[in-house]
């Protein structure tokens, strides 16, 4: 295994392991009776939406995912 393999590894792991911390850290999506009846309120409130935590996290989970699958992608053509 030569140097640049393993510190594309390490990158992976570390880019694993936040995946992990930003989804547990997401607050879950309620659908139930409590969701049915704030969906007006979450209508007047969307404008806001993109400045929450939560939506910045989405974000995050997105970006880091997709630095993940390209680091997968380079351990495969480098082996």
């Amino acid at each position: 295994m030569n140097a640049l393999t393993l510190v594309i590894t390490i990158l992976q792991l570390l880019c694993g392991l936040a995946i992990i911390l930003i989804v547990l850290f997401q607050s879950g999506k309620s659908a139930g009776l409590s969701g049915a009846i704030g969906g007006v309120a979450d209508s007047f409130l969307a404008k806001n939406k993109a400045k929450t935590l939560d939506a910045k996290l989405a974000r995050a989970t997105k970006w880091v995912g997709a630095v993940f699958l390209i680091l997968t992608l380079v351990l495969l053509i480098l082996q």
